[in-house]
């Protein structure tokens, strides 16, 4: 049989195109911002990760260009030979102090990030114990890693996840992963019980804080930190290309730690490094955060308007506290024709179908930045009021 004939009958995206309802890889003819221009038309941008709204912002890109200048386009090689940089080894010294941690170490990408890690970490006798509604990476990281067995909870389900390390041994290595706030619901992780059944049943933890930090947090330090558990979470984990405006990832951790999976991570060894120009415009965003912290309130000020505006219209939304607000539409196709008709009326949302979610509870996931205006709110509120009640 021919390894491309499943590419020759895969249709779905055809048939979505043909329908006129296909929801991705439109490109941006701007910046990312609170307002973009797609094919031509002004669209508020309620898709994006850009949380601090950093992202255009003139700081980062004057530090990036500098950067360039003194460093180049690119590093040609591994951090592990030729591809470390003064500014590589700057970037890892700061964030392993805004994390209150010993040690960083920076990733070519948020996903190389996790994989790395857990790939690096993991060894044949030991487990992962992973929330069901882990991102992406994480589910791919625990695939490659060389751990004995990948054992997913019920999301947020505290006795599941008892209940499996329970019926573990003491002898063997326990690694518990979880997101600091879930990607698609906005929910922030039960960390506090999480951190009680760890120290009960001798597990460590990760926690990935892709979207967690620079949002929530003490000067936005993520999940741990609004928990006041740092010194209790073993390895946090965040992404460059959210709340920091640029593109990577970096992990915090005990020195001992940082210097195995440095060491050990093939991820991270055959991957080249992250370019100047990404590292110093993640420096410049971390300066900002910690210099700004009326940016974190600002974001969650933004939201909290939208999310009122949007009871109050009797949009049906997930309830939380984070930037991110999840709109229910329940079933596919009308999933894809909300998010055409937002777009044609100047909203721009994702689209999130299975396997993201469960089959009937497909939703347009919306999210906010401290750079948003509460006009723009306003006049987003009114599109999805006209929009989802008209279908």
């Amino acid at each position: 049989m021919d390894v491309f004939e499943k590419c020759y009958s895969y249709d779905e995206p055809q048939r979505a195109m043909e329908a006129g309802i296909y929801p991705y890889f439109h490109a941006l003819e701007t910046a990312q911002d609170t307002e973009v221009v797609i094919s031509g038309k002004d669209i508020i941008m309620l898709g994006s990760n850009n949380y601090m709204g950093l992202v255009n912002d003139p700081r980062l890109k004057k530090a990036a260009i500098a950067a360039i200048e003194r460093f180049g386009t690119g590093c040609s090689g591994s951090r592990f030979l030729n591809g470390t940089l003064v500014l590589h080894e700057e970037l890892e010294r700061e964030f392993a102090e805004f994390f209150n941690k010993k040690a960083a170490l920076s990733f070519s990408t948020g996903f190389q990030t996790n994989l790395g890690t857990v790939a690096g970490l993991l060894g044949r006798h030991d487990y992962i114990l992973s929330d069901s509604e882990n991102h992406a990476s994480l589910v791919d990281a625990a695939r490659l890693s060389y751990c004995k067995k990948n054992i997913k909870y019920g999301h947020s389900d505290m006795e599941d996840l008892e209940y499996k390390l329970s019926r573990l041994g003491e002898d063997v290595g326990k690694l518990i992963i979880t997101d600091g706030v879930f990607s698609m619901s906005g929910e922030i992780a039960k960390l506090p019980d999480i951190v009680r059944l760890a120290k009960k049943y001798g597990a460590r933890i990760m926690v990935d804080d892709a979207h967690g930090a620079g949002m929530i947090g003490k000067g936005g330090r993520g999940t741990a930190s609004y928990f006041e558990l740092e010194d209790d979470v073993d390895i946090i984990m965040t992404t460059f290309s959210k709340s920091f405006g640029s593109l990577g990832g970096v992990i915090a951790a005990d020195e001992k730690v940082i210097n195995f999976i440095k060491h050990r991570s093939r991820p991270f060894i055959f991957s080249a490094s992250i370019p100047a120009a990404n590292a110093a415009a993640a420096l410049e965003a971390l300066k900002i955060i910690r210099s700004e912290p009326v940016r974190m309130k600002r974001l969650l000020d933004v939201s909290n308007y939208m999310r009122k505006k949007l009871t109050e219209l009797e949009i049906p939304i997930m309830e939380g506290t984070t930037a991110i607000i999840p709109i229910f539409t329940y079933a596919q196709d009308r999933t894809f024709i909300a998010a055409k008709l937002l777009f044609e009326n100047g909203v721009y949302v994702n689209p999130v179908i299975p396997p993201a979610v469960c089959e009937d509870e497909c939703l347009l996931r919306t999210s906010y930045t401290a750079t948003h205006t509460f006009e723009q709110m306003d006049r987003a509120a009114d599109i999805f009021a006209r929009v989802l009640k008209s279908i």
